[in-house]
C-alpha cells in the first residue's frame, strides 16, 4: 500500500546491515495486514549509536530492532531495560513509548522458547537436561529463555571456557560448564541440544560433535539458518532425532516489535517462513 503522512516508522540499526531479513520479514506482514507504515534498514556506525537511538523519537520512529554490533552497547543508552533484556546483558528491540523515552528489550529468548514449542509438539523445557554450545549472546538469551520456561539442567559447552564459565555465573544454578572437549559426552541423556555457535554457517567452519551419545527422543535446534538445513540438523535427522531450523527463532522473536510499533499481532505462517527463507 502507499504510505501517507501518518505512516508509522520502524526498522533495524547495524553495522553492517545489508545482510539483514528484518526489512523482508517486517514488509510481508506490512503488506499482509495492509498497514500504513514501513520497516528500513538502518545502517549505523557503532560510534553513531547514540546519536542513532536519540534521533528515534525526533524523527517520529516508533522504535526499531537492533542487531550486531549493537545489542550490548544499546544497554546504556536507552532510559529503561525489561528485566529478562538486563539478565541476558543486550537489547535486540526497542519501544520509543508516548513521551519519546527508549524502552529496551530482548526478545531472543521468547523468538527461541516460540519457535521450539511451534516446531515440536508438546515441547516441554522442563522435560530433562539441555546442551547448549557456545557462550556468546545467543547462548545468553537461549539459556535464559530456557530458565524462564522451567528448565532446571542446563550444560553450556564453549571453545572458551572461561566465557562459559561468566554465563553461568551471571544467570544461576541451572547452569553448569563443561569443558568443549567433553560435548560428546555431555550429551547423554539431554533431551534437548541446541548450538548457538556460528560453528556450521556458510563460510564457518564446521562443527565437529559427535552425536552418539544423544537419545534419539531428544531434539536437536540449530540456530544457524544459512544454510536452513546445517550438517548438524542433517545428521541428526539421520539418526532419528527431532530437528529444528533457526530461522523460526528470528521470525518469532519479531512478533513483539512489531505488535508494539503497529499494533497487530502478527503470526509466523509457512508462507512468511518459505517468503523470508527464499532471499
Amino acid at each position: 500500500m502507499m504510505l501517507s503522512g501518518a505512516a508509522r516508522l520502524a526498522g533495524v540499526m547495524g553495522w553492517p546491515v545489508a545482510h539483514s531479513r528484518s526489512p523482508r520479514l517486517h514488509g510481508f506482514w506490512l503488506r499482509q495486514h495492509g498497514i500504513d507504515g514501513a520497516y528500513v534498514p538502518l545502517a549505523v556506525r557503532p560510534e553513531n549509536l547514540p546519536l542513532a537511538l536519540g534521533a528515534l523519537s525526533v524523527l517520529g520512529f516508533a522504535g526499531c530492532n537492533l542487531t550486531i554490533p549493537h545489542k550490548e552497547a544499546a544497554l546504556d543508552l536507552v532510559d529503561e531495560i525489561t528485566p529478562l533484556a538486563a539478565r541476558i546483558g543486550a537489547i535486540n528491540t526497542v519501544i520509543v513509548k508516548a513521551d519519546g523515552t527508549l524502552c529496551g528489550d530482548n526478545t531472543d529468548a521468547y523468538g527461541f522458547i516460540e519457535n521450539l514449542r511451534g516446531s515440536v509438539a508438546g515441547f516441554d523445557p522442563a522435560a530433562g537436561p539441555a546442551v547448549v554450545l557456545g557462550a556468546g549472546g545467543a547462548a545468553r538469551a537461549v539459556c535464559a529463555g530456557l530458565i524462564e520456561a522451567g528448565a532446571t539442567e542446563i550444560c553450556l559447552l564453549n571453545r572458551t571456557q572461561e566465557r562459559a564459565e561468566i554465563v553461568a555465573r551471571d544467570l544461576g544454578a541451572a547452569l553448569r560448564v563443561e569443558p568443549w572437549s567433553g560435548r560428546g559426552a555431555a550429551l547423554q541423556g539431554a533431551a534437548l541440544l541446541v548450538n548457538t555457535t556460528s560453528l556450521g554457517m556458510t563460510g564457518q567452519a564446521a562443527l565437529d560433535i559427535d552425536l552418539a551419545a544423544l537419545p534419539l527422543a531428544a531434539v536437536v535446534n540449530d540456530l544457524v539458518y544459512s544454510p536452513l538445513t546445517t550438517a548438524l540438523l542433517g545428521a541428526a535427522a539421520e539418526r532419528g532425532n527431532i530437528t529444528v531450523g533457526g530461522l523460526g527463532m528470528l521470525l518469532h522473536q519479531a512478533r513483539p516489535g512489531f505488535a508494539a510499533w503497529f499494533g497487530v499481532e502478527p503470526d509466523v505462517t509457512p508462507a512468511l517462513h518459505n517468503f523470508v527463507a527464499g532471499m
